[in-house]
């Protein structure tokens, strides 16, 4: 294994960035997972009870507007009409279905599916890490950084339904870990099914389906974490450090390659097919193109609002939108073929330099990416003091400046366009910084050994 070439920087233990005495404390408390789980559940149950209250006394509401646009297309197709009578509904049926208890038990009935997701994320994450042989200590510094993180606890029980795209997500890696790709497949055709933006991650998925990693018959052997400085190790992987293309070319059509592309592509397309035979061209509108070509004139995180709000009444040029979507198309690509072999991490910079270089950004897509930064913490060997407080106060410093102009402009009414775009800029600056600083303090760790070939070990058997 070797660390990233970005930049070079000596190694250091596994998170030598949490301060001594957090660390030993956290060691001395006997805490399992067990435990951490039932004081989130309990929180989480805590403030969907609050969100109720504040809902009922206060003038700005706790519960997301969204929520109420699920509530009311659950209620629709409890009734046996199209959830997409309701306007602004531009998601799966399948979520409208799982939320018709809300007309039937209880309107926080969605909350709590939600929150239930939220919880799941942080087993699948103790389990990924468990699979990769993190000790416990830092697994559970990881699950907390996801469980008692205030971006993720307030997004589920708001009622948002991203929790349950992050659980969908671990899940798939869980299975690719242990080598159940047919299992993997299918969550994944149903998790892009769902929620488009995970198309994003069936690049870097095919690549790590090697044949050196995958065979039929056997299970992939895993990376170990304790081998992330392991020279010998290292050494005698590095033919799958590098991504190799032509290599590549030769062996796309692989069994598992091609097994999880038919299975994913048919579960995509058997729902995708159900719901557009009961529901027809508004739900394929709606619940996919929409989301495809989607401009919004509001004013968001994005840096491109600006101009959609000045042009969003004529039809942009196909030069228009081919130069918004260079930029992200090229840096998928980079990251992809750079950082593939370590899926986590490759999934993580993917999501989190798609969502800032979007043409749409809003506060939940950081949900998105805030899943899988657990996965990648303990390989990570940047100092808290003082490289990851500045990442920290860097990035919220940004949000924090950039909703500043956005409650002068929607609160106030001032006219503050231009500062808002260029805080939008600030704020992709902002994430910039911080790709690269955990890019540079990033151990590179690929997830998977190579295989033995056959021949080979029955060569040195006899020898």
């Amino acid at each position: 294994m070797k660390k990233s070439h970005f930049c070079d920087a000596e190694p250091a233990p596994a998170f030598s960035n949490l301060p001594s005495v957090s660390l030993s404390q956290l060691a001395m408390i006997s805490i399992n997972i067990r435990s951490l789980l039932w004081l989130s559940a309990i929180f989480r149950a805590i403030l969907i009870v609050y969100g109720e209250w504040q809902d009922s006394h206060m003038e700005v509401r706790y519960t997301d507007v969204d929520y109420l646009v699920f509530s009311d297309a659950a209620s629709l197709m409890a009734s046996g009409d199209s959830p997409y009578k309701r306007t602004t509904y531009r998601y799966s049926p399948l979520l409208a279905f799982f939320l018709i208890p809300n007309s039937i038990i209880h309107r926080s009935w969605g909350k709590f599916l939600f929150s239930a997701s939220d919880l799941l994320v942080g087993v699948f994450i103790h389990s990924i890490l468990k699979l990769r042989k993190v000790p416990e200590d830092l697994c559970m510094y990881s699950v907390v950084v996801w469980l008692f993180n205030p971006f993720t606890f307030t997004i589920g029980t708001r009622g948002n339904c991203e929790p349950i795209v992050c659980a969908m997500i671990l899940w798939i890696i869980i299975c690719l870990l242990k080598g159940n790709v047919l299992q993997a497949a299918f969550w994944y055709g149903l998790v892009v099914h769902f929620r488009i933006y995970p198309i994003i991650y069936v690049l870097p998925i095919i690549l790590i389906l090697d044949p050196l990693f995958f065979r039929s018959g056997l299970k992939p052997r895993l990376q170990n974490w304790s081998s992330r400085q392991d020279k010998t190790l290292r050494s005698s992987n590095k033919v799958t450090d590098q991504y190799d293309l032509w290599k590549a070319l030769k062996t796309v059509f692989s069994k598992e390659r091609v097994m999880f592309g038919l299975v994913s592509g048919a579960v995509f397309l058997s729902c995708t097919g159900l719901f557009f035979y009961l529901y027809g061209w508004e739900f394929l509108h709606e619940a996919l193109l929409y989301h495809l070509t989607r401009t919004d004139p509001r004013h968001n995180f994005s840096i491109y609002f600006y101009h959609i709000y000045l042009h969003y009444e004529h039809e942009f040029l196909m030069v228009e939108k081919l130069i918004s979507f260079l930029p992200q198309f090229i840096v998928q690509l980079v990251l992809i073929f750079r950082f593939a072999q370590d899926l986590p991490f490759c999934l993580f910079m993917q999501t989190v330099a798609f969502v800032a270089f979007n043409k749409v950004v809003t506060a939940q897509y950081f949900v998105w990416f805030f899943c899988l930064l657990p996965l990648i913490l303990p390989w990570s060997n940047m100092k808290l003091k003082w490289e990851g407080l500045s990442c920290i106060l860097v990035w919220i410093g940004a949000q924090l400046h950039w909703l500043m102009w956005g409650y002068l402009l929607e609160f106030k009414g001032k006219n503050v366009f231009l500062q808002l775009w260029l805080a939008g800029l600030l704020f992709l600056a902002a994430n910039t910084f911080v790709l690269i600083m955990i890019t540079c303090r990033h151990t590179y760790s690929p997830v998977f050994q190579r295989l033995e070939h056959p021949t080979l070990k029955n060569a040195e058997k006899n020898n």
